[in-house]
């Protein structure tokens, strides 16, 4: 009985203060591992955008896990300005493009945004809120070198904190809803074949691969059929399939054809595969796309004899 009687005589305000504690770490470790998944399952292979997800792991969970064992008020502010740093990437990557990458509407992403911002509202609760024990209130820090003063301004409180913290989340959620609401698969691909869409070949990493009017590499999907894509949705957001009229360039060698997707638009085939770009790719002879296991399927390079 003696741990419960402990238990129980534990001031209030410190069971409140080891909740934000305990929450922010978890929530900012939560954010790190949604960031894992998406890196482990495409993003990495996104140029730039691929080392600055791993980046967000590695710091996301270093700043957990030193919250989690310090309780430092310190570093739980940074861990706070980091979470609205991720989402303020988020949203920059959805309303302007970032590294000219544009993000989509996609579960992971909302998921990992109402996180962040959570993550922010407890670690800087936390960060902010006095003390249950030390300087008394109404007198000042100790003067001295600015870390010693930011620590002992934390410590005493910050007066009138939790009504900033709770308006910049409340703010956060608001610009990240209207951002998630605008943003969504791209708009379709014009319906109908009149328009004519040129396949040429080109050599990458050594391999002959069929690629679109630009030099961009086609993929085929694993989980498609000769006359059924799988891809839509968020799934065409990253893979846009390749709409029109076939047209063979030279050295395009195997056979054309069309499907007709559910929302109206024709596909282009070859050799029975529809055919797909992918966002990652974003200049000639990159096949980024090829091997990736997203979407529900593996994704290949369509490759051309000779």
């Amino acid at each position: 009985m003696e741990p419960r009687r402990l238990m129980t005589s534990w001031p209030s305000p410190w069971r409140r203060l080891l909740g934000l504690r305990l929450a922010g770490a978890g929530l900012l470790a939560a954010t790190g591992a949604i960031h894992l998944d998406l890196y482990l399952t495409g993003y990495r292979s996104i140029p730039t955008l691929g080392w600055l997800f791993l980046l967000q792991v590695i710091t996301a969970f270093g700043l957990a896990a030193v919250v989690l064992a310090s309780g430092s008020r310190l570093i739980a502010a940074a861990g706070a300005g980091f979470a609205l740093a991720t989402l303020g990437g988020y949203l920059l990557s959805v309303w302007a493009g970032l590294f000219g990458f544009t993000e989509i509407r996609t579960t992971a992403g909302t998921v990992a945004g109402v996180i962040e911002v959570a993550a922010f509202a407890a670690l800087a609760a936390f960060a902010a809120a006095p003390a249950t024990r030390g300087r008394p209130a109404g007198v000042a820090p100790p003067a001295g070198r600015l870390p010693a003063r930011l620590l002992g301004g934390l410590q005493a409180g910050v007066p009138g904190a939790g009504r900033a913290v709770a308006g910049l989340s409340v703010a956060a959620l608001v610009v990240f809803g209207i951002s998630v609401a605008r943003a969504g698969s791209p708009a379709p691909a014009p319906a109908g074949g009149s328009l004519t869409t040129v396949l040429k070949t080109a050599k990458t990493g050594g391999v002959t691969v069929l690629t679109n009017a630009d030099g961009l590499t086609l993929y085929w999907f694993v989980p498609d059929t000769a006359t059924r894509s799988a891809c839509y949705g968020t799934c065409a957001g990253y893979w846009p399939p390749v709409t029109g009229t076939p047209s063979a360039g030279p050295g395009v060698t195997g056979t054309l054809g069309t499907i007709k997707r559910s929302d109206g638009t024709t596909q282009v085939t070859y050799d029975g595969h529809p055919l797909y770009t992918y966002v990652g790719d974003t200049a000639p002879g990159q096949a980024f796309g090829n091997g990736l296991d997203l979407n529900g399927g593996f994704w290949h390079e369509v490759t051309v004899p000779g």
